[in-house]
């Protein structure tokens, strides 16, 4: 019966060497640990390493950077407006060819037959009429008669000029001044009037197509400069906008805009894409901040500065972005220092520590 107690006794007393032994060292531990706060105790929070830019205000050029296309300031699908065999092709492919060039003659020989009789009529006729009108001044006719052949002779000079028009459909003449293209055709091919025979293109100058927002339609005005580059080349070309859209695309809620531009050397090819840069607005006292310290929120835009050490957030109003810089209308100040990296990880009044860079 004693050795239980004994037993239960010695129990008793490893467990609580156990429980002060542990006590004891967890005080050591924190001894070591220099009495840091508990952990999400802002105080005691090592300050956050990050980096940031004293706001200074700075002159922006409000630049719209845009994508549009190049078409030619003129531009023709040629075709014949009668069928017809191909007598001749008076053009070089690719070259350049001045406005009344003869590019096409189709066979026209039955055509020049039918005149050639209309013509014959038309003076057996005119004679007619000259006789009965000597015969109407003498009263040897009536004057029913001599109308009769007058409208003889008139219908014959309306036939003879259907005939001409017929006559002239054979030949196709270049409408204006331009490249001409790859022709579609040959020499002896029987030609449909819905046959292409080959694309007329006038590209000195280019004409540049684009659209804007609706919201920078007030800004633009006809004789407004544009600078642009095409084809994915570095060169930059320089254009004014010469015609713009009455009204607004109801659809995508944009305004078209047409700018002329000089390609004397016909660098500048229909069809290419064009990045545009147009100038809208200078601003003297632009505040810009880089776009990554900019914070979507639920109802705007926000921005961590630095504030006494510590992570403030403040609500902004963004204006013009770029590919690197938004400005901002207002919610900051000149002095400012914004916050640029860390910004989806910091939290109000959270320590910061600054490392300010150069722009």
């Amino acid at each position: 019966m004693k050795l239980r107690y004994i037993i239960y006794a010695v129990i008793i007393l490893g467990l609580a060497y156990l429980i002060y032994y542990r006590i004891s060292a967890n005080k050591k531990i924190e001894g070591q640990g220099g009495g840091k706060a508990p952990a999400g105790s802002k105080a005691g929070a090592p300050a956050m390493q990050v980096e940031g830019i004293v706001v200074t205000p700075t002159k922006f050029n409000n630049d719209l950077e845009i994508s549009g296309s190049i078409e030619p300031n003129e531009s023709v699908a040629l075709q014949s407006e009668v069928a017809g065999l191909v007598t001749g092709i008076y053009f070089k492919e690719g070259s350049n060819v001045a406005k009344g060039t003869l590019l096409v003659k189709i066979n026209d020989r039955d055509i020049q037959a039918q005149l050639l009789e209309a013509q014959t009529r038309q003076k057996l006729s005119a004679a007619n009429e000259g006789r009965a009108k000597q015969l109407l001044a003498k009263g040897a006719i009536s004057q029913e008669e001599y109308d009769t052949a007058v409208a003889d002779l008139e219908s014959l000079k309306a036939q003879v000029q259907l005939i001409r028009a017929q006559l002239a459909r054979t030949v196709i003449y270049a409408p204006f001044s331009g490249r001409i293209g790859l022709r579609n055709i040959s020499t002896g091919e029987y030609l449909t009037p819905s046959k292409v025979i080959a694309n007329l293109l006038s590209t000195n100058p280019i004409k540049i197509n684009f659209s804007i927002p609706e919201k920078y339609a007030s800004q633009i005005k006809l004789d407004s400069e544009i600078n642009f580059t095409a084809g994915g080349s570095a060169r930059s070309y320089k254009g004014k906008v010469f015609a713009i859209e009455p009204g607004i695309n109801a659809q995508t809620r944009t305004l078209n805009i047409k700018a002329l531009a000089q390609n004397p050397n016909n660098e500048l090819l229909p069809g290419s894409f064009a990045k545009i840069k147009l100038a809208l607005s200078t601003m003297d006292d632009a505040i810009l901040i880089p776009n990554e310290a900019v914070i979507p929120v639920l109802k705007g835009k926000t921005v961590f500065i630095s504030e006494n050490g510590k992570a403030k957030q403040v609500e902004v109003t963004a204006g013009t972005r770029t590919s690197k810089d938004i400005v901002i209308t207002s919610g900051l100040n000149t002095g400012d220092t914004v916050l640029t990296t860390g910004a989806m990880s910091l939290k109000p009044d959270a320590p910061v520590k600054v490392k300010l860079i150069k722009r």
